[in-house]
């Protein structure tokens, strides 16, 4: 699958590391994603607010009660083969584990991939969603 159509044939998209930091990458996606169409949930355990601009937040993937089609990742790289464990033991699992610009670990992506969950890597999903508007 491209990733046009993973943007277009996906309506549920978990911000893992969302912040309630309006200044943060993680937050202004999050808003730019739920602007555009998508159900977007953050995900942080550390968020003291249940909702941020009506985008609501979890404590981990596992308690959020919806189908998950995109599995976005903000954290650092050192803890993404974590974040994709969690991911590749939600039922259903996600169509796609996506991890932001310079989120890499090679280990997360062979797990995602030997679980049959597409995986895009070190891309911005705000900028891929808007080359898809071009």
């Amino acid at each position: 699958m491209n990733i046009s159509d993973l943007l277009t044939g996906s309506k549920v998209i978990a911000v893992v590391g969302f912040s309630s930091d309006y200044s943060r990458p993680s937050n202004r996606v999050a808003r730019y994603l739920s602007g555009n169409g998508y159900e977007v949930y953050g995900i942080n355990p550390n968020c003291s607010e249940s909702s941020v601009e009506g985008i609501p937040v979890f404590p981990s993937l596992k308690t959020v009660n919806k189908k998950i089609d995109i599995v976005n990742v903000f954290r650092k790289s050192e803890y993404l083969p974590e974040t994709v464990m969690e991911a590749v033991g939600l039922n259903p699992k996600p169509l796609v584990i996506w991890t932001q610009i310079g989120v890499i670990d090679e280990s997360a992506k062979i797990t995602a991939l030997k679980s049959e969950i597409a995986y895009v890597e070190n891309k911005c999903i705000m900028t891929e969603h808007q080359r898809l508007l071009l």
